[in-house]
């Protein structure tokens, strides 16, 4: 697949810009899934390529519910029409824009079970699930999209938020804090990689995905 090397990403970068390509980056590979192709299976063992939009459509919606004061777990990730995802996310991504369109958002505090601060620092926290997850739709589909540098990077600036090991008990406390009957991990452990591999294996390995699969 087509990846970025860079490692870093500027400081004064708002990350709305950010989320925003990360965002385009999705909705190309989204536009490009086959019918055929909604139940065959992505690296992301719980779910099918199916699932997985469903579940990207969700975790924007997310987003769009902290910029708005809303609780993001209340969301309720839902089906859409097998021709109509493209349409889903964009309406997704239009209600995000929406959302965090008040520039004071940014400095207010807000706090998630894995990350406290800003909201300039929580909206951050997003740039990594999208990407890994953009990556986990593109090989399910085949695709080689063309990942953004700058997102990419500012993926890789953000994941300290996710612990290098230990995740299962990580997730069990989060799970336990927040009153979950079931343990929620989104991303196993870390799978070795080479320090100057791309930009793009280096995240989604981090991550727990394999980028040789």
């Amino acid at each position: 697949m087509t990846s970025s090397t860079a490692t870093s990403t500027p400081t004064n970068t708002d990350p709305r810009d950010i989320l925003g390509s990360a965002i385009a980056t999705t909705s190309s590979v989204i536009a490009n899934v086959r019918p055929d192709q909604l139940s065959d299976p992505t690296p992301c063992d719980e779910m099918d390529v199916r699932t997985m939009m469903m579940h990207l459509v969700g975790v924007l919606d997310r987003v769009g519910a902290l910029g708005n004061g809303d609780d993001p777990f209340a969301v309720t990730e839902a089906l859409a029409p097998e021709d109509a995802w493209p349409q889903a996310w964009a309406a997704a991504a239009a209600r995000v824009r929406q959302a965090w369109s008040n520039d004071a958002l940014l400095e207010q505090p807000m706090a998630l079970p894995w990350v406290q601060g800003t909201g300039a620092k929580v909206l951050s926290s997003y740039f990594s699930e999208l990407t890994v997850h953009t990556w986990d739709l593109a090989v399910a589909t085949g695709q080689e999209p063309e990942w953004d540098d700058a997102v990419v990077a500012a993926a890789l600036a953000e994941r300290d938020f996710l612990p290098a090991e230990n995740r299962l008990a990580v997730f069990e406390e989060i799970s336990k804090n927040m009153g979950l009957p079931d343990v929620a991990i989104p991303f196993a452990e870390q799978v070795p990689v080479d320090d100057n591999a791309p930009a793009i294996d280096r995240l989604v390995a981090w991550n727990g995905r394999n980028p040789q699969r």
